[in-house]
């Protein structure tokens, strides 16, 4: 079958000279086992899914107005130990990635076209996986993620298949592949009782030693579990946003955030002697953004920066760990607009408790205008007009909005537009964007990045910098 022949050999590319320059570990007084110039053990790549420069921008500015002080990424970068470039993310089919071909890029070290795994619709061939890379070079390998472990991000990591869709060979795949660990949702491509084919494939992980986890009290159980690997998925699709969650006390006690997987994970991982690459995604910043939800696309990339400081922990006592920071392209490019209530508008966000997403599916079409601006004001804390309330009861009368993960055709796009009126913070679109982003490297004595690269290149820079 082609989806299994995959395993096909990679050159490295000649990037040319690189300057060496002087990054320090996150941890400036650790000078111990320092990896030798361009040579790391470990690997941690992070993806904040769909992050906008605006979505980071304004993170951060939240980040100051609950801490006061700047968030980890942007730390990094005013302390002088990360190396910041620009990255295309155009894919083989488009100007405009999705996010199977971005990863891909990553995962596979060549442009696929949009909607594909690893796959080159040129010539009919795969390109190998680098967690297949790293799992035969005798390293640990594992994904992190706040959406289905199946989903394009992880997947674009892992396996090499003609399209994304199939979610549920995806998970026949990573049972080939054997990755050390992965945590994240989509509990109903691994159940039987939802998958089409009624295959039990937590059953088929178990009989592979695996050991399966579906609340966070089970996770917290595995480091007893000896040498086993581990599967967790904490919700029957997407985890929930990580607004929601936090103001949600049967959520915290259910499901971990991605700070928690990601500590669990390098716990795991960092047991092999041979290393680890480790994949962590904060894959909701995305679904937010398709849904111009301010408050779920903010909360969620502050929740990938508590991921961040997890790993900042790590690298203090592994300082042969090559850390990427990075997104796979923009999102419907949101930020603070101007106006003489800008500030004001925006500290409102402080007060939120829940999402759109949270408001839009508790409405029903029995509510009054009312039952609206109470719910907004429960979630929000403040109250929209009659008028407003009145509109987007309205929708409900024919849901019909399209959109990417919108489900139940919910009206976002226009509560998108009621919120923007009351926090200043606004949308260009609902969709991804062809800008270039942010790619933060950080690692003790690293040799440059180009200042400027192209997505697939990344995949070749890791290979040589781990000596593979």
């Amino acid at each position: 079958m082609k989806r299994r022949n995959f395993l096909r050999n990679s050159s490295i590319l000649t990037l040319g000279a690189t300057l060496l320059t002087p990054f320090t570990s996150w941890n400036k007084e650790q000078d111990k086992s320092t990896p030798p110039k361009g040579k790391y053990r470990n690997v941690i790549f992070m993806v904040s899914d769909g992050m906008s420069s605006g979505t980071l921008t304004m993170a951060n500015l939240l980040h100051r107005k609950l801490h006061r002080r700047d968030c980890t990424w942007i730390d990094a970068y005013k302390r002088g130990i990360a190396h910041k470039a620009l990255m295309d993310t155009s894919s083989a089919s488009s100007m405009v990635t999705d996010s199977s071909a971005g990863s891909s890029a990553w995962g596979g070290g060549r442009k696929v076209n949009n909607g594909s795994l690893n796959y080159n619709e040129s010539d009919k061939t795969f390109n190998t996986p680098i967690l297949k890379k790293m799992k035969d070079a005798g390293k640990s390998i594992g994904c992190v993620t706040t959406v289905p472990v199946t989903h394009a991000t992880p997947a674009g990591f892992c396996v090499a298949t003609p399209s994304r869709d199939d979610q549920s060979l995806i998970a026949e795949l990573y049972l080939e592949l054997e990755p050390d660990v992965m945590l994240g949702g989509g509990s109903k491509y691994f159940d039987a009782s939802k998958r089409k084919d009624k295959k039990d494939m937590y059953k088929a992980f178990e009989k592979m030693h695996y050991f399966v986890a579906k609340t966070k009290k089970q996770l917290q159980q595995f480091s007893s579990q000896g040498n086993r690997k581990l599967l967790g998925t904490f919700d029957e699709d997407a985890l929930p946003y990580s607004l929601d969650h936090q103001h949600d006390d049967l959520l915290k006690e259910r499901i971990p955030t991605l700070a928690e997987m990601t500590a669990a994970a390098l716990e795991t991982l960092s047991k092999n002697p041979n290393g680890f690459m480790l994949q962590v995604e904060g894959g909701k910043v995305d679904w937010a953004a398709h849904a111009n939800d301010i408050g779920a696309l903010l909360y969620d990339q502050l929740a990938f920066d508590a991921a961040i400081s997890v790993v900042k922990e790590f690298v203090k006592s592994h300082p042969d760990t090559l850390v990427i920071i990075t997104t796979d392209h923009g999102n419907a490019n949101p930020g603070l607009f101007y106006g003489k209530e800008a500030d004001g508008n925006f500290e409102k966000i402080l007060q939120f408790r829940h999402t759109t997403d949270w408001v839009l599916n508790g409405i029903t079409r029995q509510f009054s205008p009312a039952d609206v601006i109470s719910r907004f004001r429960e979630a929000f804390g403040f109250e929209i007009t009659t008028e407003e309330a009145s509109h987007i009861l309205g929708y409900y009368e024919h849901l019909s909005e399209t959109g990417v993960y919108n489900y139940r055709k919910l009206p976002y796009k226009y509560s998108g537009e009621v919120l923007a009126k009351y926090t200043s913070c606004k949308f260009a679109d609902m969709d991804h964007s062809g800008d270039h982003v942010e790619l933060t490297v950080i690692g003790q004595d690293l040799p440059r990045f180009p200042s400027f690269i192209q997505n697939d290149e990344v995949h070749h820079q890791i290979l040589k910098l781990t000596g593979l």
